[in-house]
């Protein structure tokens, strides 16, 4: 798709020969004989860039150049004068202005000018699409869930957002806490800086003090020059502090002090180093304990969480756990190249009986296992790990019989289940590991309804 140029001046015997050079060279081209008219096809025909006369009847071109960056970001400027004049040449640059030629003698420049003015206004383009898109990907609404509890913790992180104040995350291991975090960071006024997340679980006391804080030239053998660390990097952004009920307690001082004074210490260094960063924390861990037990600061527990939001366990959530599945199952048939659309009821079933100890991260990781393990366009029971056969043997026998924990038949089809599940399907490989004959196993599979 071609750029669209829009020439602004006066002349009008100028503005006809630069528009048809233009044009021949695959620019759709659109004219206005002044700044008014101008920016009105501005505002309604979407220009990627404008070639403007400094000196126009109702403005100046100088100081349009700037009107015309402020509303329009993507759009880039290009100035002629008859004369050239260089601290107009400075102040339209400063203003945004893509470039500054001089009329009849760089006429030359203009075609190869506009080319690269054209691949600018493409990239900025792209960059702002990636920006959105990334914006959308970490926002309040890719949070998905109906229940009451994530309702509540998503309501209470829009609120929080739009504050600087000191937010703590809790919940078990797989809630969402990044997600959360990072939600949080795209919804304030920091959304333009940095989100800069460390897990402080990852670390030794030594490595995350020069992680988090940084170091000056000969702190330490081999710190041959400054480093900056993830708070500097951060500066007006914001640093997500992960698993921070691991933190040593030394660096717990280091870190309260960053909270009430925007100030540290690199590692080597005497003089502070002032910064202005949010502080999201999250932990899977009772900080309170923590506190009584003498390894969580109580000073800094109550500055980290000014703000705490409870994260619900996935068990905590059923109901939402079929719309996750969904979700989850469009992303990996996707990456993967699989038409698989649906989810069986026993898969829902099964899903639905399971503990989740992991949570939304678990749910992820079995919803993708199955992806892969299928070949047909649904999910179906045997591409569930083997922890599952329980709960989906359970299922396959309910409304027949009572089930008992002694029924041998039960127990028969379950360790059925697991075997093939074992043996990914491959009925062959099954009767071998069950010692049975193939003709067998077909017949159990068939008594059972096992597919």
């Amino acid at each position: 798709m071609s750029s669209k140029v829009l020439i602004i001046d006066d002349e009008e015997k100028l503005r006809t020969l630069l528009a048809r050079i233009i044009s021949i060279e695959g620019f759709e081209v659109l004219q206005a004989p002044n700044a008014k008219t101008g920016l009105k096809k501005l505002e309604t025909d979407g220009i990627d860039i404008v070639i403007s006369d400094v000196k126009l009847p109702d403005a100046h071109g100088v100081d349009l150049v700037q009107t015309i960056k402020e509303k329009y970001k993507t759009v880039e400027v290009i100035l002629l004068t008859a004369y050239g004049n260089i601290p107009d040449g400075v102040q339209a640059i400063k203003n945004g202005a893509f470039d500054y030629i001089t009329k009849g003698d760089d006429n030359n420049k203009i075609l190869p000018m506009l080319s690269r003015a054209a691949e600018k206004v493409a990239l900025t383009k792209r960059v702002l699409q990636l920006e959105k898109q990334l914006e959308k990907k970490y926002s309040f609404d890719t949070i998905y869930g109906k229940s009451k509890s994530i309702l509540t913790a998503v309501d209470a992180a829009r609120k929080v957002a739009a504050t600087d104040a000191t937010v703590l995350l809790t919940g078990e291991t797989g809630t969402g806490k990044e997600v959360f975090a990072q939600a949080i960071h795209n919804g304030s006024t920091r959304v333009k800086f940095p989100f800069i997340a460390v897990n402080c679980s990852a670390f030794s006391k030594e490595l995350l003090e020069n992680e988090l804080f940084g170091h000056k030239a000969g702190a330490f053998t081999g710190a041959i020059k400054d480093t900056k660390g993830i708070f500097e990097e951060a500066n007006n952004g914001t640093v997500f502090l992960d698993e921070i009920g691991e933190m040593p307690l030394d660096l717990q001082a280091k870190l309260l002090r960053v909270l009430e004074a925007g100030e540290f210490l690199k590692v080597g260094d005497s003089k502070t180093t002032k910064i202005n960063v949010r502080v999201i924390a999250a932990t899977n861990r009772d900080l309170q304990k923590e506190i009584e037990e003498g390894r969580f600061r109580e000073d800094l527990f109550y500055r980290i969480a000014v703000f705490n939001i409870a994260l619900p366990a996935l068990r905590e959530r059923v109901t939402d756990i079929e719309m996750l599945a969904q979700f989850f199952l469009q992303m990996f048939a996707k990456k993967i190249g699989k038409k698989i659309a649906a989810l069986s009821a026993d898969y829902i079933a099964a899903l639905k009986q399971h503990g989740w100890k992991g949570n939304i991260r678990e749910l992820r990781n079995v919803i993708e296992r199955s992806v892969i393990l299928t070949d047909g366009n649904e999910l179906n029971t045997d591409s569930l790990p083997a922890e599952f056969q329980m709960s989906v043997g359970a299922a396959a026998m309910d409304g027949k019989k009572t089930l008992s924990a002694f029924d041998l038949a039960t127990a028969e089809q379950l360790h059925i289940r697991k075997v093939m599940n074992y043996a990914n399907g491959n009925k062959t490989e099954a009767a071998r590991l069950l010692n049975i004959a193939l003709t067998t196993l077909y017949r159990k599979l068939d008594e059972y309804q096992i597919r």
